[in-house]
């Protein structure tokens, strides 16, 4: 099979992925950060109740409204806001607890290694060379930066089933997302996912978790959580819907494989440890798994 123009990310989105991809490599840490403090459904009402209230602002600043979709189309609004929403950050933030954050980073980003081929079951996407390649350079690299931690594994096997549940959650949701479009602007489709997700953990958090203890949380906790609804839900999921909603999902699924390497290389800066030759490696890797997404055929536009 040949490529064709709509095999490759386009250069009109590039600042989008970049972006998010930055957004969400500093998040693993982020999220540590905050969840050391604050109760994962607690952290998670925040994200998903002060993160619309973000993007809302924007649209009304911007001159833009809210805009709800029509009434046959609100069961895939809810079904998308399950998968996407509700199962990944139920089972992401409760895995945090349990395993390092840049190991989640890597095990959540397995999600290609299931998006892809779904996407060419549902969707009869097109399995190309290049493709293919690109999943199993991109899925090469990050078995790389796992490395041992793969043997380490065992010592929390809860921790990681939660964060590669998360991962196919993910996949399964942004299969559905392209195969039941909302017809509505992609901000206002962010809102009302988020929205959606938000009511189980606001009802989970009133029934299991204590509110009194935000009054001990601490300087970084509370950066991580105005991190992650301002940038990471406010901002990164605007920007993930979008690229969604226009690119192939076996495309944007290998580009997404810079996140984990952001995050590892943020965990770095963080933490001030030095990269290792294995690292080094799994960086080519990824760099020329991209290359099989972002460089389009000669003649092709985007």
């Amino acid at each position: 099979m040949s490529d064709s123009p709509a095999d490759h990310f386009p250069r009109r989105l590039w600042w989008v992925l970049a972006g998010l991809a930055l957004v969400w490599g500093f998040n693993w840490v982020a999220m540590k950060l905050a969840l050391t403090e604050v109760t994962p459904l607690i952290f998670r009402v925040f994200c998903l109740g002060l993160g619309p209230v973000v993007l809302i602002t924007a649209l009304y600043v911007s001159g833009e409204r809210l805009v709800a979709p029509a009434r046959e189309q609100w069961w895939r609004v809810i079904l998308i806001a399950f998968f996407n929403i509700i199962l990944w950050n139920i089972l992401v933030a409760f895995g945090l607890m349990l395993i390092p954050a840049g190991r989640g980073a890597m095990l959540g980003y397995t999600m290609p290694a299931l998006a892809v081929p779904l996407s060419i079951w549902l969707l009869h996407e097109r399995a190309t060379p290049r493709k293919i390649a690109g999943l199993v350079l991109g899925l090469a690299g990050i078995a790389l930066l796992m490395g041992q931690s793969l043997v380490d594994l065992g010592q929390a096997p809860a921790g990681a089933l939660m964060i590669l549940g998360a991962a196919a959650s993910w996949a399964l949701g942004s299969v559905l997302q392209k195969r039941y479009p909302v017809k509505i602007p992609v901000a206002s489709f962010t809102v009302w996912v988020m929205l959606i997700g938000s009511l189980p953990m606001i009802a989970g958090s009133l029934l299991f978790e204590d509110w009194s203890v935000l009054g001990a949380v601490g300087a970084a906790a509370w950066f991580g959580v105005a991190y992650n609804v301002f940038l990471a839900f406010g901002w990164a999921h605007w920007a993930w819907f979008k690229i969604v909603a226009e690119v192939p999902v076996s495309v944007f699924s290998i580009s997404i494989l810079l996140v984990p390497l952001i995050s590892v290389i943020t965990s770095m800066v963080v933490l001030a440890e030095r990269p290792t030759g294995t690292e080094y490696a799994a960086l080519v890797l990824v760099l020329a798994s991209l290359a099989t997404v972002l460089i389009a055929p000669r003649g092709a536009r985007g």
